[in-house]
């Protein structure tokens, strides 16, 4: 069951899933049965994935992202092993769909004049007011 985000379609051969403990509920079965997944996906050598997404995807993945350039996604939110392991897919494909769109371009702005003339406005305006609390100097008298 390969992952699919638009036009990026990444294999099952790319991706290692292994199954651990978890911890929190369970009852009995939590110390015996592995239902927590552990997905690794290698960014960095993945020909599914054009190189800006690819870098768009290291920023976002942040601790999930080794220095070697894979991905490790825990899932351990649901008892059974499958639940954890969509879990573990569809947080992937969140991720990969997040980097996929390229961030918008910042839109200059200017500040127009008659915002800078009512700043301007204001400053004399409080500073009238602070002047007219200090105490009067020698030369005011």
């Amino acid at each position: 069951m390969a992952i699919s985000i638009g036009d990026i379609t990444i294999p099952d051969w790319e991706l290692v899933e292994t199954f651990i403990r978890a911890s929190g509920p369970g009852g009995q079965n939590v110390n015996k049965v592995a239902s927590a997944v552990q997905l690794r996906f290698q960014v960095k050598n993945s020909p599914s994935l054009p190189d800006d997404v690819k870098a768009r995807l290291k920023a976002i993945a942040g601790r999930r992202m080794t220095a070697d350039g894979e991905l490790i996604i825990e899932a351990k939110r649901f008892r059974t092993q499958e639940r954890n392991r969509e879990d573990a897919r569809a947080r992937l494909a969140a991720l990969i769909e997040r980097a996929a769109t390229p961030p918008k371009k910042r839109v200059r702005t200017r500040v127009s004049a008659n915002q800078k003339k009512k700043r301007v406005e204001e400053k004399r305006r409080r500073a009238k007011t602070l002047a007219a609390r200090k105490k009067p100097g020698i030369d005011e008298i």
